[in-house]
């Protein structure tokens, strides 16, 4: 019923930009949070980063003072500039989105991620 789709990924040199971009379509009224997730092979699925619908924002450790979300206000769309990245950023990159429903509850929904890949 929500529906997310990224984009923005691909290859780098460590210490190299990129910005992932991801927009929200579908039932998303109650659309209280969208962030980004990743991924490695092998590996736990993360929090990166996110960003609620009043602005406010959280980080990783790991990515504080290199990454920056930032969300459109009109167009349900998130993005994640990411700076000065290293080869432990190489992952699957998730965009994410938290619904608060009407009987309380809340769900989530999942992009199909895009490769970020950091490569000497």
């Amino acid at each position: 019923q929500v529906q997310l789709v990224e984009s923005g990924g691909g290859v780098v040199q460590p210490g190299g930009s990129l910005t992932l971009s991801c927009t929200a379509s579908g039932s998303i009224d109650n659309m209280v949070a969208m962030g980004w997730f990743r991924q490695a092979p092998g590996e736990q699925r993360e929090l990166v980063a996110q960003i609620t619908r009043g602005h406010s924002t959280n980080y990783a450790d790991s990515v504080k003072g290199r990454f920056t979300i930032s969300r459109d206000n009109a167009g349900n769309t998130v993005y994640l500039q990411m700076n000065g990245l290293k080869p432990a950023d190489t992952a699957v990159y998730y965009c994410h989105a938290y619904i608060a429903l009407q009987l309380g509850g809340a769900m989530d929904s999942w992009g199909k991620g895009t490769l970020v890949t950091v490569s000497s």
